[in-house]
Protein backbone atom coordinates (compact mmCIF):
# COMPACT_ATOMS: atom_id res chain seq x y z
CA UNK A 1 0.00 0.00 0.00
CA UNK A 2 2.93 2.34 -0.42
CA UNK A 3 2.00 3.71 -3.85
CA UNK A 4 0.19 7.03 -3.62
CA UNK A 5 -3.03 7.26 -5.65
CA UNK A 6 -3.27 10.02 -8.25
CA UNK A 7 -5.01 13.05 -6.70
CA UNK A 8 -4.99 15.48 -9.62
CA UNK A 9 -8.77 15.25 -9.89
CA UNK A 10 -8.89 17.43 -6.78
CA UNK A 11 -6.30 20.17 -7.15
CA UNK A 12 -5.72 21.82 -3.80
CA UNK A 13 -3.61 24.86 -2.98
CA UNK A 14 -3.39 24.04 0.72
CA UNK A 15 -3.53 20.96 2.89
CA UNK A 16 -5.90 18.05 2.50
CA UNK A 17 -7.46 17.29 5.88
CA UNK A 18 -9.46 14.10 6.39
CA UNK A 19 -11.75 13.96 9.43
CA UNK A 20 -12.46 10.28 9.93
CA UNK A 21 -14.91 8.95 12.48
CA UNK A 22 -15.32 5.44 13.71
CA UNK A 23 -17.24 3.03 11.53
CA UNK A 24 -19.84 1.24 13.61
CA UNK A 25 -20.93 -2.41 13.57
CA UNK A 26 -17.95 -3.94 11.78
CA UNK A 27 -17.56 -6.81 14.21
CA UNK A 28 -14.32 -8.78 14.39
CA UNK A 29 -12.77 -6.93 11.44
CA UNK A 30 -13.18 -3.48 12.99
CA UNK A 31 -9.59 -2.84 14.05
CA UNK A 32 -8.10 -3.89 10.72
CA UNK A 33 -10.75 -2.02 8.72
CA UNK A 34 -10.04 1.19 10.63
CA UNK A 35 -6.27 0.78 10.21
CA UNK A 36 -6.80 0.19 6.47
CA UNK A 37 -8.88 3.37 6.13
CA UNK A 38 -6.10 5.34 7.81
CA UNK A 39 -3.66 3.86 5.29
CA UNK A 40 -5.97 4.77 2.42
CA UNK A 41 -6.12 8.37 3.61
CA UNK A 42 -2.38 8.51 3.07
CA UNK A 43 -2.66 6.85 -0.33
CA UNK A 44 -5.22 9.39 -1.43
CA UNK A 45 -3.03 12.31 -0.44
CA UNK A 46 -4.30 13.40 2.96
CA UNK A 47 -1.81 15.67 4.70
CA UNK A 48 -3.59 15.47 8.06
CA UNK A 49 -6.02 12.94 9.54
CA UNK A 50 -8.20 13.93 12.45
CA UNK A 51 -9.46 10.65 13.92
CA UNK A 52 -12.65 11.10 15.96
CA UNK A 53 -13.80 8.62 18.59
CA UNK A 54 -12.38 6.00 20.92
CA UNK A 55 -10.42 2.81 20.38
CA UNK A 56 -11.14 2.47 16.68
CA UNK A 57 -10.15 6.10 16.09
CA UNK A 58 -6.74 5.09 17.43
CA UNK A 59 -6.54 2.42 14.74
CA UNK A 60 -7.43 5.02 12.07
CA UNK A 61 -4.66 7.24 13.39
CA UNK A 62 -2.11 4.40 13.52
CA UNK A 63 -2.83 3.43 9.92
CA UNK A 64 -2.54 7.04 8.76
CA UNK A 65 0.67 7.62 10.71
CA UNK A 66 2.15 4.46 9.19
CA UNK A 67 1.34 5.96 5.76
CA UNK A 68 3.26 9.13 6.68
CA UNK A 69 0.28 11.33 7.48
CA UNK A 70 0.20 13.80 10.39
CA UNK A 71 -2.51 12.70 12.82
CA UNK A 72 -4.58 13.99 15.70
CA UNK A 73 -6.98 11.91 17.79
CA UNK A 74 -9.97 13.59 19.43
CA UNK A 75 -12.91 12.15 21.35
CA UNK A 76 -15.83 14.03 19.85
CA UNK A 77 -17.27 16.38 17.28
CA UNK A 78 -16.89 19.54 19.35
CA UNK A 79 -13.20 18.94 19.96
CA UNK A 80 -12.69 18.09 16.28
CA UNK A 81 -14.42 21.32 15.28
CA UNK A 82 -12.28 23.39 17.67
CA UNK A 83 -9.11 21.79 16.30
CA UNK A 84 -10.13 22.36 12.69
CA UNK A 85 -10.90 26.00 13.34
CA UNK A 86 -7.28 26.37 14.48
CA UNK A 87 -5.82 24.39 11.57
CA UNK A 88 -7.81 25.65 8.60
CA UNK A 89 -6.40 28.25 6.26
CA UNK A 90 -7.64 29.48 2.87
CA UNK A 91 -6.99 26.86 0.22
CA UNK A 92 -7.28 23.88 2.57
CA UNK A 93 -9.81 21.17 1.81
CA UNK A 94 -11.62 19.09 4.43
CA UNK A 95 -13.38 15.80 3.89
CA UNK A 96 -15.48 14.38 6.72
CA UNK A 97 -16.45 10.70 6.92
CA UNK A 98 -17.91 8.49 9.60
CA UNK A 99 -20.89 6.38 10.51
CA UNK A 100 -24.19 8.15 10.66
CA UNK A 101 -24.37 7.32 14.36
CA UNK A 102 -21.31 9.49 15.03
CA UNK A 103 -23.15 12.53 13.65
CA UNK A 104 -19.98 13.90 11.99
CA UNK A 105 -22.26 16.19 9.97
CA UNK A 106 -22.22 18.38 13.08
CA UNK A 107 -18.58 19.23 12.29
CA UNK A 108 -19.44 20.35 8.76
CA UNK A 109 -22.37 22.36 10.07
CA UNK A 110 -20.21 24.13 12.66
CA UNK A 111 -17.45 24.91 10.16
CA UNK A 112 -19.73 26.23 7.43
CA UNK A 113 -22.36 27.93 9.61
CA UNK A 114 -24.93 26.20 7.41
CA UNK A 115 -27.61 23.81 8.52
CA UNK A 116 -27.11 20.29 7.25
CA UNK A 117 -30.64 19.20 6.39
CA UNK A 118 -30.36 15.80 4.80
CA UNK A 119 -28.29 13.06 3.32
CA UNK A 120 -27.66 12.75 -0.39
CA UNK A 121 -28.32 9.38 -1.90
Amino acid sequence: MSDQVETEALPVEGRRIAVLGEMLELGDEAAKAHWDVGQMAGQYGADVVVAVGGEMAKQLALGAADAGVDVAIVRGNETATDLLKKLLLPGHVVIIKGSRGGMRWQIAQALTNREITGILS
